[in-house]
């Protein structure tokens, strides 16, 4: 059962996780003071059978997202509040099925009924420096016997591998934005960078303001008006489409000088609210989602309404017994979904919400964030977990990712990837999401050590492009 536990912080914790990338431990409040953001007075456990569960769920629901996905794409749920034009290049984004690498999922959770899918974060999920890195040295620190939920960065140096037989043999570019104050996006790109050199690509960084098109050769250019054939970007595409270059996309990057985005335009129908009542009407009654509605609420007596474009909790509304609650912000213009009320879990008055991260259709592990109010925002905390199980020795490790890096070989074409342990529940959506980079599923283990190291490098003097 998952429980909270008192820690005893580590007493250069600050210095600690800043050196490992985590370089915005706090939350800065208008008056001058701190919130912790990191927050390691207190651990949650999970025991084998919940993260086996968590992990074929998490499964489940993506497969569903990407079914319900080609719902939203044919319009069936308007245009979504996006641009004109937008819609058609997702939907013909979706029926190429470019590359795509990453998501979270965030989850309902009390180890006690189904989760609960609350949205998708599919486009530009963060929050991956400190569940792959952070979480994972501190587990090394404090409790080096037990077990994590935590194969991000082999399933990420492992998904690029697969990659690397379907992107253009050139630069891999990493795109931030430059004026981003907390760090956190550019050290998530450049963690993320970091896992693809591991792959064995040449990247480069670059920022979103030096992105640049050539109407001439009709391709996106990066630095020294070279063709920019692959980038990844956290860079909404609500907001990329609404630009003045986001009429330049091509949903299939096929083409001689065209770019593969990573993530690909069809991740716009899986950041969207929409698709939690795309869902809801697609698979009625599914045990991992709750009602929800475009518009209005319908006949739900209790609800959070949330807006389609909506990020960080901004502009949430919660109608229920006893409870209102209106989150301040800038979204809402766009249309709204209506989702049931369903209470976080609480844990020692604290309520929480889990990350489960997908990399490749495969769970791949999970960061727990917690709030003191109904609204998981800007203020929350993130909290390490532990399994309560003993870690795998290093043989055992090496074993399981050399059995992932051998299926990693098989051709992604024919294969739709599966639950641990190649079963499918009953109620997994066959839709055969062709594209996906295959790796085999790997037992909930980390890294080996010395395997992030390279990641946690000072991002601003690493040379731009690396050729190495």
């Amino acid at each position: 059962m998952m429980r909270r536990l008192p820690s005893t912080p580590r007493p250069d914790w600050r210095a600690r996780v800043e050196s490992q990338g985590l370089v915005y431990p706090t939350t800065p409040l208008e008056d001058g003071t701190e919130l912790p953001y990191w927050f390691e007075s207190a651990h949650y456990e999970l025991d084998p059978r919940e993260v086996d569960e968590l992990e074929a769920t998490t499964e489940v629901l993506h497969r569903m997202c990407v079914e319900a996905a080609r719902r939203l794409a044919r319009g069936e749920f308007g245009d979504l509040g996006l641009p004109p034009g937008a819609l058609d290049v997702a939907r013909a984004s979706l029926e190429a099925y470019p590359p795509s690498l990453i998501g979270r999922f965030d989850l309902h959770w009390d180890g006690e009924g189904p989760a609960k899918l609350l949205e998708y974060n599919a486009d530009t999920p963060t929050g991956l420096v400190e569940s792959s890195i952070a979480q994972w040295y501190w587990l090394q620190d404090v409790h080096p016997d037990l077990d994590q939920w935590n194969s991000l960065h082999e399933r990420l140096v492992l998904a690029w591998e697969g990659l690397r037989r379907r992107l253009p043999d050139a630069t891999v570019w990493f795109a931030h934005h430059e004026d981003e104050p907390t760090g956190e996006e550019l050290m998530t790109v450049t963690y993320l960078r970091d896992t693809a050199d591991q792959a064995g690509l040449r990247t480069g960084s670059i920022t979103v303001g030096d992105i640049g098109y050539d109407p001439a050769r009709r391709c996106f250019v990066a630095v020294g008006e070279e063709p920019m054939r692959t980038c990844f970007k956290l860079y909404p595409w609500e907001q990329m489409f609404g630009e003045a270059f986001g009429a330049y996309v091509e949903p299939d990057p096929r083409g001689v000088l065209s770019t593969t985005w990573l993530e690909p335009p069809w991740k716009v129908l899986l950041s969207n609210k929409a698709l939690l009542a795309a869902l809801w009407d697609t698979y009625p009654g599914h045990p991992n989602l709750l009602p929800a509605y475009l518009g209005s609420p319908r006949d739900l007596e209790e609800w959070v309404a949330k807006p389609l474009h909506g990020r960080e909790g901004d502009n949430i509304r919660i109608h229920a017994v006893g409870l209102d609650v209106e989150q301040p912000g800038d979204y809402g213009d766009e249309g709204w979904c209506y989702q049931q009320w369903f209470p976080l879990p609480e844990f020692d008055g604290n309520k929480a919400v889990l990350g489960s991260w997908v990399v490749g259709g495969i769970a791949a592990g999970v960061g727990i964030r917690e709030s003191d109010g109904w609204v998981t925002d800007y203020y929350s905390r993130f909290v390490p977990h532990v399994i309560a199980a003993p870690a795998p020795d290093a043989a055992a490790r090496e074993e399981w990712l050399e059995d992932a890096r051998e299926a990693g070989r098989a051709d992604v074409q024919d294969v739709v990837p599966g639950v641990r342990g190649g079963t499918r529940p009953d109620e997994m959506p066959v839709i055969a999401p062709l594209g996906e980079p295959r790796v085999s599923p790997i037992p909930v283990v980390g890294p080996q050590d010395g395997r992030r190291e390279s990641a946690v490098q000072d991002a601003l003097t690493r040379p731009d492009v690396d050729d190495s």
